[in-house]
């Protein structure tokens, strides 16, 4: 079949991009074996292995398009789905053809009446690790328009990323770095050999953890590559692990998503128990397909059947019927399918910093700049918003508004931090938290294409400023503070406009009275027009479209004052403006390069290329509104077609949001550049908001007093206890244990070692009186032996009866 000949190519290309990075890794890790610390061989092998990896995912997206006919770019027929929508019993939507073995990929169709299927996706196993009954662990892939677009994204901008790291990590291109964050106890800095191979063998192995997330196929290996990335970013975030700050955020960034991650392993033994498998998509065993976790749960209508009370999820199988045991229907409890999806979303809220697990994020500034550019954009918190996204047919309506809530929260949160924050990293840091509550309250809002359409794009154009930042910090010799800077477009020309282009993609900006806009104008109007739909059809959270409004002129205030602060204007230090430089063309291409995706990736916005890729992997189609089947009643917005609830909304939400952009921006030129009104004396007249916004809304004193404090004193309690209880009788034991050893070994001197002494006297003593007899004279022993022979025979002679 022409489908799986499909499936298994694009199953190879995209492994092929997968696992380069990690035998990059491989190799990277053990240079100095044939190298020396001097060497760039490190970096161009990481290099070229993600640079590899992005052609492979960019030959299987451009593969897949012409093997479909690049039917995802169409207009969608949206009466064929609700067709299908309005007949429950009827399999369409997409259906799995059965492979022909065990191996070969299952392939997901549109049913489309009057065309030709295309392929919705392909799945499959790379090996299975045993089967326990009727549960089954295996490696499976899973490919869609969705896997696509997150494989040629994450290694388009990881590859970016690596080329600018050999710049900005030349000074640990050397034999002996000296850190002059670290001093000795002699009061000088610290030194330590080069750290450059290895910082590229961690980058390495993040994205490779990253890529094995994005094409599993199975909601298990996703929590094993999970930790992965995890574990990456760790290695990342400490890589300065001689500084107490960063080991500190290294470790605060790997607690708080473990707390996260016992939600997520909660959710994994709920589905594990209640549906007996982790797989994606369909499959095939013993001749017979086998329904995955998205048709179980959601059909081929992509919606939940539940029984007339609200109580229980009646369990599909692969072909859209109702699954039976000893004739009576398979179920789940609504609620524990509830509990499952908030599980999982826990492991979401640590892994994508989101309120309230959101305070480790800004910490993981410590790591190097490539870092931060890596983990904000195409990795470690995007996997929490991938997977949100990923696994949305798995969650209920409530577990929907639980999401949005989150994000929405987030989102403002976040944003009113970044307004007085100098360091110009952080403020990109919680400016990437509001982001990323952005795309949670669009999938929350069942505005699922949006908010994944925004993961896109921003991960352009924070990307881009990330670097940017880099930049600046490289230009200014590791000046931070944006008090210190200004004027610096003067020195720094494609840093300070290409800045510009991210600056205005995240404001969400566009030539007014057009659709002609940046990037972020198009995906962030999405999530707005999702939430005003939502909150008009569900009147009693309207704070989920007002909140994202108002914090879209929040966000477009902070950033242009970052760049106000930092390029326009006089110089603020002298000192630093002098020695300024632009950075060689290794960091200032890959700027550019991010620029034009930053500002061009989403042309087109909901009628794009890149909006139509993302959503025709979607399985839960909102063609009409939905009202949920539970308790809480929420109505869900239809997002597709001309008469959908969101599409009425988009230009008035539209409209909205770039004049709360507009308005953001021009407070910030009035304040930072005009300085009509002077920031400090609003500082003053709102002393008491101005402390709390700097001290992070006081999370971090919160999570003291309620976790770290109440910790130090069960810990000093058990010490204490340790000391005063435990200690005495264990001291006590030991004593009488002692004093039992002394009188041991008195009675085994005495009696014992007596008893044997005596023993070896008396035998001694007998030994020493018989010796006389041995004199060795012959005749003597002659006569003896006369004698004792004579002595026998008297003896046999009186004994013997006759």
């Amino acid at each position: 079949m022409p489908e799986l000949e499909t499936g298994n190519i694009l199953m190879f290309l995209l492994t092929a991009a997968w696992l380069l990075p990690l035998a990059g890794f491989v190799v990277e890790m053990y240079w100095l074996r044939w190298s020396h610390r001097l060497s760039k061989g490190a970096a161009l092998c990481a290099v070229g292995c993600i640079g590899a990896g992005f052609v492979f995912s960019l030959s299987a997206l451009l593969y897949w398009g012409n093997a479909t006919g690049w039917s995802a770019l169409s207009e969608p027929d949206h009466h064929a789905h609700a067709s299908t929508h309005h007949d429950e019993s009827h399999a369409g939507g997409h259906h799995a053809e059965e492979p022909a073995d065990a191996q070969a990929p299952a392939v997901a169709v549109h049913a489309a009446p009057h065309a030709s299927p295309a392929p919705k996706y392909f799945s499959g196993t790379f090996y299975e690790l045993g089967r326990f009954g009727s549960l089954k662990l295996s490696l499976d892939w899973y490919i869609d328009s969705l896997t696509l677009v997150m494989f040629t994204m994450v290694t388009f901008i990881a590859t970016c990323i690596h080329l600018f790291a050999i710049g900005y990590m030349h000074d640990e291109l050397t034999e002996e770095y000296e850190d002059h964050e670290v001093h000795t106890h002699d009061g000088g800095h610290f030194s330590r050999p080069g750290r450059f191979h290895r910082f590229f063998a961690y980058l390495s192995l993040f994205s490779f953890s990253m890529l094995g997330l994005v094409l599993a196929g199975n909601i298990f290996q996703v929590f094993i590559f999970w930790e992965l990335v995890g574990v990456c970013s760790y290695l990342l975030i400490g890589f300065y692990i001689e500084r107490k700050s960063a080991s500190t955020a290294a470790n605060k960034a790997f607690i708080m998503n473990r707390v996260g991650d016992f939600g997520f392993l909660i959710g994994l033994m709920i589905l594990w128990t209640s549906l007996g498998t982790f797989q994606f998509g369909d499959s095939k065993a013993d001749g017979h397909s086998e329904a995955g976790l998205f048709t179980m749960v959601r059909g081929q209508d992509g919606r939940l059947d539940v029984s007339e009370d609200g109580k229980q999820v009646y369990l599909r199988d692969a072909h859209g019927h109702h699954l039976e045991k000893n004739g009576k229907p398979l179920t789940i409890s609504y609620m524990l399918l509830v509990a499952a999806g908030l599980g999982v979303f826990a492991g979401c809220i640590g892994k994508s910093a989101q309120f309230p697990l959101q305070t480790w994020l800004p910490d993981a500034m410590e790591g190097p700049t490539p870092v931060s550019a890596l983990v904000h954009s195409a990795t470690m918190v995007a996997a929490g918003v991938y997977l949100a996204g990923r696994f949305y047919p798995m969650f209920t309506p409530e577990v929907l508004l639980g999401i949005a809530y989150i994000g929405c929260i987030t989102l403002f949160v976040a944003a009113t931090i970044a307004v007085v924050v100098t360091d110009i990293k952080r403020v990109l840091a919680y400016s990437t938290i509001s982001q990323l509550g952005y795309m949670m309250l669009a999938i929350g809002v069942a505005g699922w294409g949006a908010g994944l359409f925004h993961l896109i794009t921003h991960a352009f154009f924070k990307s881009l400023m990330f670097l940017c930042s880099g930049s600046v910090i490289a230009g200014c010799h590791h000046v931070q503070d944006m008090s210190r800077m200004g004027g610096l477009r003067h020195k720094m020309k494609i840093t300070a406009y290409t800045m510009l282009i991210g600056v205005a993609a995240i404001a969400g900006l566009a030539i007014p009275g057009t659709s002609i806009g940046l990037s972020g104008f198009y995906s962030k109007d999405a999530i707005v027009a999702s939430a005003m739909a939502y909150s008009q059809l569900n009147p009693g959270h309207f704070l989920l479209f007002i909140t994202p409004l108002v914090t879209a002129g929040i966000t477009s205030f902070y950033m242009f004052r970052l760049w106000f602060m930092t390029f326009a204007g006089g110089p603020r230090d002298q000192h630093v403006y002098d020695h300024c430089h632009e950075n060689p063309a290794i960091m200032t291409i890959p700027l550019i390069a991010l620029s034009i995706f930053a500002a061009g990736c989403a042309w087109g916005g909901e009628s794009g290329p890149l909006y139509r890729l993302i959503t025709d992997s979607e399985l839960v189609p909102a063609v009409e509104s939905v009202t949920s089947a539970g308790p809480t009643r929420l109505v869900l917005p239809s997002h597709q077609g001309h008469e959908s609830d969101v599409h009425r909304v988009h230009s008035t939400a539209g409209m909205l949001a770039l004049i709360a952009a507009f308005i953001g921006m021009g407070m910030a030129y009035v304040l930072y550049v005009q300085k009509a009104i002077d920031p400090n004396d609003i500082r003053k007249q709102f002393s008491s908001i101005y402390d709390f916004l700097v001290d992070k809304w006081r999370f971090d004193a919160l999570y003291e007093v309620m976790f770290v404090q109440p910790v130090h004193i069960v810990s000093a309690w058990c010490v204490s206890f340790d000391r005063n209880v435990l200690d005495p009788i264990l001291h006590a034991a030991a004593s009488l244990t002692v004093l039992a050893s002394k009188f041991d070994r008195k009675f085994d001197e005495t009696m014992v070692d007596g008893l044997v002494n005596l023993v070896g006297t008396v035998t001694f003593s007998i030994g020493s009186s018989l010796k006389v007899v041995q004199t060795g004279r012959l005749r003597q022993y002659v006569m003896w032996i006369g004698v004792g022979v004579v002595v026998l025979f008297g003896v046999l002679f009186t004994t013997i009866p006759k």
